[in-house]
């Protein structure tokens, strides 16, 4: 059986991005999350260049890395936190350059690269608008949002637009993490658990979570969000979710659903095997959703793509089953041509 290997979240950044993600960590009232994140992995140290490297590039080199790891296709996205730690206008106007780069890179390497395109939500009509280019002129796969913006969530009544654009052009968003708001961040700012090992999986969990009880989806049944990490957990907690739901509705602590929250979750959900290389953890998420709602994705340049093949290449599933996780997933959920 003949595979190709698609991997979905890989990131990049422009370097007019990555330069004002510094002008803002300069100036006053940084979110803290962001500012921990200011004095580690977006720090300008000789420790990080290899990676801001990576990022940088959407070109020769990452296609030569990609030809050395054995991945056919990288889906390419705007990295965390992306345009959404900008004032509104700035944010709009990055946001829309990096998509023309992004689809520059595309049609340069058809093949290789496809692409999420960003949004600035802090003006959701603007956003809305750029969702409608992306998807008809730049000819982009899906949206990247890097979860909050500035402490706020996509179930807001204010983001409706987006997420009605989104509908309508069956634009899928990557939901993506970044840290904890700066409503609830203070107590991950302590031992790391702001970053990639709790904080992000909790907020991007959160925020999938407000989405499906906000009633998101009986407004907009049509829509569809993508997780990493494995679903950021939730696969693991989607009965007791549902079990605590039943409860919260009697009591009146939650607004009553059509459906139960996993229902919603299994209908209008995919995730990603992003930077999760655990047997166990494939193997739940396998029982829970089924094999055609889990798509391959290695988090390049965080994550080591090579032990992300290993892993998927090695994993106990059928070969069938490696083949969607790999490809035949990634092709129906972005729509890419063969």
């Amino acid at each position: 059986m003949t595979i190709r290997r698609i991997a979905v979240e890989e990131a990049f950044v422009t370097p007019e991005i990555m330069k004002e993600w510094h002008v803002v960590l300069a100036g006053r009232n940084v979110e803290p999350g962001f500012a921990k994140m200011g004095e580690t992995i977006l720090a300008e140290i000789p420790g990080n260049k290899l990676m801001d490297d990576r990022l940088l590039d959407i070109g020769a080199k990452r296609i030569a890395h990609m030809d050395q790891i054995g991945i056919d296709m990288q889906i390419l996205s705007l990295t965390s936190p992306g345009v959404q730690v900008f004032e509104s206008s700035l944010a709009t106007r990055l946001a829309a350059a990096s998509n023309d780069a992004l689809a520059e890179a595309v049609r340069a390497y058809p093949t290789r690269f496809a692409g999420l395109a960003a949004i600035a939500p802090q003006d959701p009509t603007e956003a809305a608008r750029e969702i409608e280019r992306a998807a008809q002129k730049l000819e982009l796969n899906g949206l990247i949002v890097n979860s909050h913006t500035m402490g706020e969530y996509l179930d807001a009544e204010k983001f409706w637009p987006i997420l009605e654009a989104a509908q309508a052009l069956d634009m899928p968003i990557y939901l993506h993490p970044r840290e904890p708001g700066p409503q609830w961040v203070a107590p991950y700012l302590d031992y790391g658990l702001w970053f990639a090992g709790w904080g992000f999986a909790a907020e991007t969990g959160l925020h999938a979570l407000r989405l499906i009880l906000s009633g998101a989806f009986e407004r907009y049944p049509k829509l569809r969000i993508v997780l990493g990490h494995m679903g950021e957990g939730l696969p693991f907690w989607l009965q007791r979710i549902d079990n605590r739901y039943v409860l919260e509705e009697k009591i009146h602590a939650a607004r009553k659903l059509p459906r139960l929250p996993s229902e919603y979750f299994l209908e209008n959900f995919v995730i990603t095997t992003s930077g999760v290389t655990s047997m166990p953890a494939l193997r739940l998420s396998l029982d829970v959703l089924g094999v055609d709602r889990i798509l391959f994705a290695a988090d390049f340049p965080y994550e080591d793509d090579a032990e992300a093949v290993r892993f998927m290449d090695g994993a106990s599933v059928t070969e069938e089953e490696r083949k969607k996780i790999y490809e035949s997933n990634a092709r129906r959920v972005f729509k890419l041509t063969a």
